[in-house]
């Protein structure tokens, strides 16, 4: 009959090591088997990862780089919005072209022409060199493509149309924004009046639009295409001198966004030999026999081989690779080096226990500390990549994706290729043969009189014997004896609690200060042309922003006065939010309303209301295009609104709010459209997904942590590490001008899993530690793994540091998040945990702890 279960079996609310123990168990029978036979742990994971990376043939076909499918949210409103629009207001662009009834931003080019030595654009020189301009962009092939209305091209500028070559006769005549019925608010920029009247303007803004319908729209993209092609140099041949021009196409945005992943290619061998040098140079030993660089090159070759099957696997199965999946593989490769530290650092340990000698057993102690730290930390960071799924934002879908089902190939090969090589190296290192040559190094008599330089580098030491096994690491000891004890030193605490409360402030203040939002020329290289012409639009073009479509969607009595003064109100509840102009409001009702103030028609009864909108369209006959009308009845009408300084992301965020708010509050059923809203949608999800996932993914971290660690009080010290790394991480990267959009969100769901990362190991050391008081067990977890945490984290941030030098925002806000979440990350895992855990005494410890010192002691 079995005895009493010893208290240190016994799950109870101090010791929740029930799961632990089995799995301690299960790593130990891995080992066993990867000790008995090595050779097909490191062949099968390599033939894996060939067949598996077969399927980047399959790389072109799933390459999906379309910005608003991937950085606009799934189901936005506005994309209904912009259905409902394409439904009920069909363009025609051969015969009636209105850019601001577009339902989507539309082919074009547009050129931003700026007069030099602040002259006015409107002075007769720059004029002059506009119309140049204009003629070597208007050329044939543009006239066969060109939008028209009333079988006419459409103007680029309204200005060029009513001034022709000659130019102003007199600016001044020139009224602004509105001069005879024509808005000129995107037309002229940087515009000075007195009285209304125009004084001098600094740009001129050209659009080029081209037919999207029928069978000429592929002809359209080609022209679009050879003019960017061709743009610059036509520029110079002109030699223009009084005018500077940024030009920008539909494609523009697009066409830069696909290219930047190629921008940071050649940053992966950087990247490579910058980490395979770390990971060889802190692997590095005296001795030609103890050297570890083929274990170190190994590590780094298992992380490949993780990116190499995970990205095959994914890529066979049809999942969309998206340009912020390039960042992946620098991530993978700091974390793979990560594992493969730890695993070094648990393996020297085990050696230095003399009663543990043979391969097996010196494997399953590896195995059953390392092993289940590393489980804990790649679990919480696969967690957090699957939960990061859930997103709206497909762009963080596919990053999260593809970087999780890697973590999981990484520790697998980890605990197979790796395993296995640490067996083989080992084999090696007993048969006393070299690091490079495999050769047995045999000491002799004949090798007596051997140089010391020679014995150095044969034997491993000037001595003719054998190097033997080494003590302690240096950094280890440096951990033990000076760190260790300086940390958990009375006055060095307080410090430490001083530091953290400077960092929690500090983070607080920066959370407040948030920026939402993605600027969407962050898509482009820092180099590319389409900047100026940002920086041109917003310099000089910003005053007026996007002329709001404002729909009644439903059939209604129009007729009827009561409706009309209802939508008069919702028009007027409209124009009085602040970043609405009243007087720039075109309504076909208000002017139809108006004729029938004056006694010119009636519109009082059904019939008289459909019958004279011809005298109204006969007036202005765009008002025709705003009405959607069968025989008996208007299906749907709208009228268009003017907004004002919107230029900022904040400005965009309240301007969407307001005016969808305005229209919910509408007696009339309305809809408020412009294709920029599209973008704008990021704001109303970006913050409540960030949110949801964080909290989310750190739920599920305590889970994790409470079945895997076994002690209660560490798991809440981890959940307050997620906690408290991810609020320096969102304080931070305020003050280092990082927005929170979806590309920074793809890196606040790293900044979960790495966070538990660091501090996960110092814990599990600290509560499975068995020394007396809490100092000694932060010490001895430090000296224990202080220093794989250190290696950790410095080849984590070698594996993206290269990224800081690359030209485009997606890769480098990648790295600036990266590197606060390791910094944050190592500084509460050596610093505020081991500090912060010694305050609470034996509450942080185990009672199987308390077994195993006890059997020490025996």
């Amino acid at each position: 009959m079995a005895g009493p279960r010893d208290p240190a079996e016994r799950c109870s609310c101090r010791n929740t090591n029930c799961v632990e123990r089995p799995l301690r168990r299960l790593f130990e029978g891995l080992a066993s088997g990867v000790a008995a036979c090595p050779w097909p742990f490191v062949l099968v994971p390599l033939l894996l990862s060939g067949g598996l990376g077969a399927g980047f043939v399959f790389l072109p076909q799933r390459q999906e780089n379309d910005i608003e499918r991937q950085f606009t949210p799934t189901w936005g409103p506005a994309k209904a919005e912009r259905d409902f629009v394409r439904r009920h207001f069909p363009t025609n662009d051969s015969e009636r072209f209105s850019a601001a009834r577009l339902p989507t931003e539309g082919a074009y080019a547009a050129l931003i022409a700026v007069a030099t030595n602040g002259a006015s654009v409107l002075d007769a020189a720059p004029w002059a060199e506009v119309v140049r301009l204009n003629a070597t962009v208007h050329d044939a092939e543009y006239e066969r493509l060109c939008v028209r209305t009333d079988g006419v091209c459409a103007s680029p500028n309204e200005l060029l149309s009513r001034w022709g070559d000659a130019g102003p006769q007199d600016p001044k005549s020139l009224r602004f924004p509105v001069n005879d019925n024509i808005f000129l608010g995107t037309a002229l920029g940087g515009v000075e009046t007195d009285g209304g009247r125009v004084l001098r303007a600094r740009a001129l803004k050209l659009q080029y639009y081209l037919r999207e319908d029928g069978p000429v729209a592929q002809d359209s993209r080609q022209w679009l295409e050879g003019f960017l092609q061709n743009i610059s140099s036509k520029v110079a041949e002109l030699r223009l001198g009084s005018i500077q021009v940024a030009y920008f196409t539909s494609l523009s945005r697009q066409q830069e966004f696909e290219g930047i992943t190629k921008s940071v290619i050649p940053l992966f061998s950087v990247t490579y030999f910058l980490t395979i040098t770390f990971a060889i140079v802190s692997c590095l030993r005296l001795s030609c026999i103890r050297n570890n660089i083929w274990l170190a090159s190994c590590g780094v070759l298992s992380s490949g081989l993780a990116v190499l099957s995970s990205f095959g696997l994914l890529l066979f199965c049809g999942v969309p690779f998206v340009v912020t999946v390039a960042n992946a593989p620098f991530l993978i490769l700091g974390v793979g080096v990560d594992d493969m530290f730890i695993m070094i650092a648990s393996w020297e340990q085990s050696l230095r226990k003399k009663e543990k000698s043979d391969v097996k057993s010196l494997l399953a102690e590896t195995y059953s500390e390392a092993a289940l730290s590393v489980t804990i930390t790649t679990l919480t960071d696969v967690l957090a990549f699957f939960i990061g799924t859930w997103t709206a934002f497909l762009s963080v879908r596919s990053f999260c994706l593809y970087t999780g089902t890697a973590f999981i190939f990484c520790y697998v090969y980890t605990l197979t290729f790796f395993g296995a090589v640490l067996v083989l190296n080992h084999k090696r290192e007993q048969g006393n043969r070299h690091w490079l040559t495999c050769m047995r190094v045999d000491v002799g008599k004949d090798q007596a009189e051997n140089s010391c330089l020679y014995n150095a580098c044969c034997i491993g030491s000037c001595s003719r014997q054998p190097s033997q096994p080494e003590g302690d690491h240096p950094m280890n000891v440096f951990f033990k004896k000076y760190y260790g004890p300086f940390v958990t030193n009375k006055w060095s605490k307080v410090l430490t609690v001083l530091l953290y409360g400077a960092y929690l402030a500090s983070s607080i203040y920066g959370c407040t200060q948030v920026r939402e939002g993605i600027d969407l020329r962050n898509l482009a290289n820092d180099a590319s042309y389409v900047i100026p012409y940002y920086d041109d639009n917003d310099k000089y073009f910003s005053t007026y922003g996007p002329r709001v479509m404002v729909a009644i969607t439903e059939s209604v009595d129009y007729w009827k006065e009561s409706v009309r003064l209802g939508i008069e109100n919702c028009a007027q509840n409209l124009e009085n939010i602040s970043y609405v102009d009243k007087n720039l409001t075109e309504s076909w009702l208000r002017v139809y309303t108006e004729l029938d103030k004056k006694g010119l028609i009636s519109i009082n009864s059904k019939t008289d209301f459909l019958n004279n909108l011809n005298v109204l369209f006969g007036i202005r006959h765009s008002f025709e295009w705003d009405i959607n009308k069968t025989q008996d009845e208007i299906e749907a009408s709208r009228f268009f609104i003017q907004t004002v300084n919107v230029t900022s992301a904040v400005d965009e965020k309240n301007l969407l709010n307001e005016l969808r708010e305005a229209a919910k509050q509408c007696s009339i059923p309305l809809k408020v459209y412009h294709p920029a809203f599209i973008y704008y949608d990021q704001y109303l999800v970006i913050v409540q997904n960030t949110v949801q996932n964080i909290l989310v993914a750190a739920g599920a971290m305590l889970v994790v942590s409470l079945v895997l660690i076994p002690n209660p009080l560490c798991c809440l010290w981890v959940t307050f590490a997620i906690a408290s790394v991810i609020v320096g991480v969102a304080g931070f990267m305020t003050f280092w001008n990082v927005n929170l959009d979806s590309i920074s969100m793809i890196n606040l769901v790293i900044c979960i899993g790495f966070s538990v990362d660091f501090s996960a190991h110092i814990s599990y050391a600290f509560v499975t530690s068995g020394e007396s008081s809490a100092n000694k067990r932060a010490i001895e977890a430090l000296s224990l793994l202080g220093y794989p945490v250190l290696q950790g984290a410095v080849s984590t941030i070698l594996g993206v540091v290269v990224l800081a030098a690359a030209r485009t925002y997606i890769f480098r806000t990648f790295f600036k998040i990266m590197f606060l979440v390791i910094l944050f990350g190592a500084l509460h895992g050596l610093v505020f945990i081991p500090v912060f855990l010694t305050f609470f005494g034996n509450f942080g410890r185990s009672p199987n702890t308390i077994s195993k010192k006890l059997e020490l002691e025996k």
